[in-house]
């Protein structure tokens, strides 16, 4: 099994809480890491139909037949269960007596603030990380990297032949958009969900323009804003904030939209094999997806907000990502060239005269392989970031 970046901490935070939450998308191995670290406790999937009635039917007589230390997979799916949890975890107040996992992210957490809040630490669990496969992919090309995406199951069966990577890929987007959507809204034309989860992958690493997109897809508007949500609330999507306090200049304030896995995006976007992806239209999109997707991983990893944005004023010039911590900024350009050149530097410079004190220094990650030190410049290789 390799070794997960959240495992740390999620050890730790089960000695100070008495649940600990883990969410995820489907496949991303929490089911094998929960295992793993809690090889002691009792293992039960309310996917197994006669758990789950069992579960619905009397949840307090379901609880009792175990002992307090229980991982629940898939909890989401008897929501019943969770008052009977807070009482069993009131009565007693021990730390660590439940481990609750599940896929569908805003069905367990509405679940979790209804029952538990106060009571449980919270983690998401993504696909793998680069950090974490690092020595699985050593030898692999940019490219091969981009088209395998990061999702477990490629690595822990060497799925590698770009066929199967495919077909994995596309079997997943299938399965999720009969089984997951359906959970947690009941969306009656899934084939035109799909057509608008294609449309959304071309847009990736773009500014969400919603009613471009309904408009395109045939839909309304608030339709277009309820499936959005649907996606960021089942891990395939997420939002990365416009940057715009305390800079008077008129900024663009709508959010880019990003995959979590660069994997899925590629079989959406119809790549085949690694060598289309040399000359794809979207590339750039495609590589910055993958730079910014590490980056939420790695807080996520680390239990932590997300503090990343994007910058863009009504001129054009962006940065592609922000990080605020303190009250500083590290400003990040993206570039799938392999190449260093000297306009990846425009953008930078002219945020640096607006931000002035609140940036605390600046960085290229780019597709080459060099890492360089100029004056208050880093140039980073995406093997190293």
């Amino acid at each position: 099994m390799i070794k997960r970046n959240i495992q740390k901490n999620i050890l730790k935070y089960t000695k100070q809480y008495p649940v600990l939450v883990l969410t995820g998308p489907r496949q991303s191995g929490k089911t094998t890491l929960l295992k793993n670290i809690f090889p002691k406790y009792t293992y039960l999937n309310l996917e197994d139909l006669e758990l789950l009635e069992f579960a619905l039917s009397d949840p307090k007589a379901f609880l009792s037949q175990y002992n307090d230390r229980v991982i629940l997979d898939e909890v989401q799916r008897a929501p019943e269960l969770f008052s009977y949890i807070q009482l069993k975890v009131d009565k007693k107040r021990k730390n660590g007596m439940y481990i609750l996992s599940g896929s569908s992210n805003f069905l367990l957490m509405e679940k979790i603030n209804q029952s538990l809040a106060g009571r449980a630490s919270i983690f998401n669990l993504l696909p793998f990380s680069l950090r974490e496969v690092e020595k699985k992919v050593a030898k692999k090309s940019l490219n091969d990297l981009l088209f395998s995406g990061f999702y477990p199951r490629i690595y822990d069966l060497k799925i590698n032949r770009p066929d199967e990577i495919g077909k994995y890929y596309l079997d997943y987007i299938q399965t999720y958009i009969e089984r997951d959507v359906r959970l947690i809204k009941n969306i009656s034309n899934l084939s035109l969900f799909k057509k608008f989860l294609v449309l959304l992958a071309a847009r990736t690493g773009q500014i969400l323009n919603i009613s471009s997109l309904a408009e395109d897809c045939g839909i309304n508007f608030k339709t277009a804003q309820e499936w959005i949500s649907v996606l960021e609330a089942s891990y395939i999507i997420f939002l990365l904030p416009p940057y715009y306090k305390n800079y008077k200049k008129r900024v663009i304030k709508s959010p880019k939209i990003y995959f979590y896995d660069i994997g899925i995006l590629c079989a959406l976007l119809n790549i085949d094999n690694p060598k289309q992806l040399s000359y794809h239209f979207l590339r750039g999109n495609i590589f910055e997806t993958f730079v910014v997707s590490e980056f939420v991983k790695r807080k996520y990893n680390e239990g932590k907000n997300l503090n990343f944005y994007f910058w863009r004023d009504k001129s054009q010039t962006e940065v592609d990502l922000l990080l605020e911590e303190a009250g500083k900024l590290t400003a990040i350009e993206i570039k799938s060239a392999e190449t260093i050149k000297s306009d990846f530097i425009k953008s930078l410079d002219k945020f640096s005269k607006i931000a002035k004190k609140d940036l605390l220094k600046k960085e290229i990650i780019y597709g080459g392989d060099e890492i360089q030190k100029r004056e208050n410049l880093k140039i980073i290789s995406w093997r190293k970031f």
